[in-house]
C-alpha cells in the first residue's frame, strides 16, 4: 500500500494507482509506476462555505463575440500557423526532435515580437543566459529588447512574471521545471502536469501569452502526460528531416485557428529563414523529369504546395519483395499497389517498390493517391511524365479517380510555377474553375491514367469512353 497522501503514478501515461505493480494497467508499460505524494494543487477549490453562492450565469449562442486580439510577432510563418498571431492569455506547446531548432525558432519569435514593441521574456531551464545570448549574437538578434533568465524553480518563475509585466513569455522547456509542492523529480509526470497547469493559470489570469517547449519521446509524441496537451490552447510540432535544411511547423491543435496549417522555414548559418514559396523549395525544375517521378499538387492548410513524388520499381532479388516508403503512409501505398494489380493489370508481386516524397515533406491527404500511382506506373513502364504536368486525385478500391477539395487552388499554384497540364479527376475543369494556362487531362478510372502513361498520350481533354 502507498503511504498516506501518496499514489503511484505511471511515468509513461500519467495514470495513477493506489498500489504498486510491475506493469501499468493503463498503458502496459513495465516498471513505470513511481510513488508520489499528492498535495492540493495551487488554485484548487476550497471547501464550500455556508455563505450563499452566486448563481451561474448562462448565455445564448447568438451573443455577438468580438474576435480575440492578436500579438503579431513579425515572423509570418509562425503567425500563419497561430491563425494570424498569438492570442494574449493563451498557452502554446511546441514539440520537436532534439536539435531540430525549437529554441532557435522561439528566440527569433520573441526577438521579432520585442522589436515590434511587445514585452517579451525568454526563460531557459536548459541553458545559461550566456549561451542564449551567444546564440542571439550569432543570429543577429542582440539588439532585440528580450529579457533573459535561466531558472528551473516554478515558484521563482511565477513570482518573477507577476512582478514584471510581460506580453509574451517563452519557457524552454516544461520538462525542466520543478515545483516544490511535489516531491517528484523534474521531468516526471507529476512535475510536468503541475508546472504546465500553474503556467496556464498564470497566462489566463494575467493575459500574457505563454509558449512552452516540450520534449518528445523516441516515438515522436510529446513527453509527459497527455493531459498537458489538453490544458494548452495550441499544440505545434516542429519537424525536420536530418540532411535537409528546411523545417516545418505544423499545427496539431489550435483553439484560435486552423489545425492543418504549416509554416516552412529553412535552416541557415544565421538561424531560420522563412520560405514564402514552399513549392519552389520542394521542386527540382532543372532538366527533364526522369521516369518514376510525378509532381503532386497538394494542399497544406490554406496554402497549395507542389512536391515531387518519386517511385522506383525494380526486380526483387529475394523471395519476398520489399516495400519501402518515406514521407507517405505505408498502408496507403499497399492499397494503391493492390488497386494497380487488380484493376490495371500491373503486377508487383516479384518487384521491389520504393516510394519517396522529395525534400522530406510528409504527405497525409488522400489526393496524393493518383500522383503515387502515376509515379509507380511511370517507373514500371520506364516512361517519363511530361515536365509541365501535375497530378492529383483520390483513388477508390474500385479503381475510380475521385475528385478532391480545392482543385482550383491546386491548379492556380501549378500555373503560377509554369505547369501547363494537369492529370486529375474528370471534374477538375468543371464549372470553368480551371486556370486558362492549364490544359485538363481528366480521367475517370485509374486504368485510363495508366494506359495514358504507357502510351505516352498527353493530349488535353481526355474523357472516359
Amino acid at each position: 500500500m502507498a503511504r498516506d497522501g501518496a499514489v503511484y503514478a505511471c511515468q509513461s501515461c500519467g495514470a495513477t494507482q493506489t498500489r504498486w505493480s510491475g506493469q501499468c494497467p493503463a498503458c502496459g508499460a513495465w516498471n513505470s509506476l513511481v510513488e508520489e505524494l499528492t498535495t492540493r494543487p495551487p488554485g484548487a477549490m476550497k471547501p464550500a462555505s455556508k455563505a450563499r453562492t452566486r448563481q451561474l450565469p448562462f448565455e445564448g449562442l447568438d451573443t455577438a463575440t468580438p474576435a480575440p486580439p492578436r500579438i503579431v510577432t513579425g515572423v509570418d510563418e509562425w503567425d500563419r500557423v497561430c491563425g494570424g498571431g498569438v492570442v494574449p492569455g493563451s498557452a502554446i506547446l511546441v514539440g520537436g526532435d532534439p536539435g531540430v531548432g525549437k529554441s532557435t525558432l522561439l528566440l527569433q519569435v520573441a526577438a521579432s515580437a520585442a522589436r515590434r514593441g511587445v514585452r517579451a521574456a525568454y526563460i531557459s531551464g536548459e541553458e545559461a543566459v550566456e549561451q542564449v545570448r551567444g546564440r542571439a549574437h550569432r543570429m543577429g538578434l542582440a539588439d532585440a529588447p528580450v529579457r533573459l533568465a535561466a531558472e528551473t524553480r516554478l515558484r521563482a518563475i511565477v513570482d518573477g512574471l507577476k512582478a514584471d509585466p510581460f506580453d509574451l513569455v517563452v519557457i524552454d522547456s516544461i520538462q525542466t521545471m520543478w515545483s516544490d509542492a511535489h516531491e517528484a523529480g523534474p521531468g516526471s509526470v507529476t512535475q510536468v502536469r503541475a508546472a504546465a497547469g500553474e503556467l496556464v493559470r498564470l497566462a489566463k489570469s494575467r493575459g500574457l501569452a505563454v509558449i512552452l517547449v516540450g520534449h518528445v519521446t523516441k516515438e515522436g509524441a510529446i513527453a509527459g502526460p497527455r493531459v498537458v496537451e489538453h490544458m494548452v490552447d495550441a499544440v505545434f510540432a516542429f519537424e525536420g528531416e536530418r540532411g535537409y535544411p528546411f523545417r516545418i511547423l505544423r499545427g496539431a491543435k489550435n483553439r484560435f485557428g486552423a489545425t492543418d496549417e504549416i509554416g516552412v522555414f529553412e535552416m541557415g548559418d544565421a538561424g531560420l529563414a522563412e520560405v514564402k514559396n514552399p513549392s519552389a523549395l520542394f521542386l527540382d525544375t532543372s532538366g527533364e523529369r526522369a521516369a518514376g517521378a510525378a509532381v503532386f499538387a497538394g494542399i497544406e492548410g490554406s496554402r497549395p504546395v507542389l512536391v515531387e513524388i518519386q517511385a522506383l520499381v525494380a526486380p526483387s532479388a529475394y523471395g519476398t519483395p520489399r516495400r519501402a516508403v518515406v514521407g507517405w503512409d505505408s498502408g496507403r501505398l499497399a492499397m494503391v499497389l493492390a488497386v494497380l494489380e487488380a484493376r490495371c493489370g500491373l503486377g508487383f508481386g516479384d518487384r521491389d517498390v520504393y516510394l519517396n516524397v522529395a525534400g522530406g515533406l510528409r504527405i497525409s491527404e488522400p489526393a496524393a493517391d493518383l500522383a503515387a500511382a502515376a509515379a509507380l506506373a511511370s517507373s514500371a513502364f520506364d516512361v517519363a511524365l511530361p515536365q509541365d504536368c501535375v497530378v492529383f486525385g483520390e483513388i477508390s478500391l474500385s479503381g475510380e479517380v475521385r475528385p478532391v477539395s480545392r482543385m482550383d487552388g491546386r491548379l492556380k499554384e501549378a500555373a503560377k510555377l509554369g505547369f501547363r497540364r494537369a492529370l486529375g479527376p474528370l471534374d477538375a475543369d468543371a464549372g470553368g474553375a480551371l486556370a486558362p494556362p492549364i490544359a485538363p487531362m481528366g480521367v475517370g478510372r485509374l486504368a485510363d491514367a495508366v494506359q495514358r502513361i504507357q502510351d505516352a498520350r498527353w493530349t488535353p481533354g481526355g474523357r472516359r469512353p
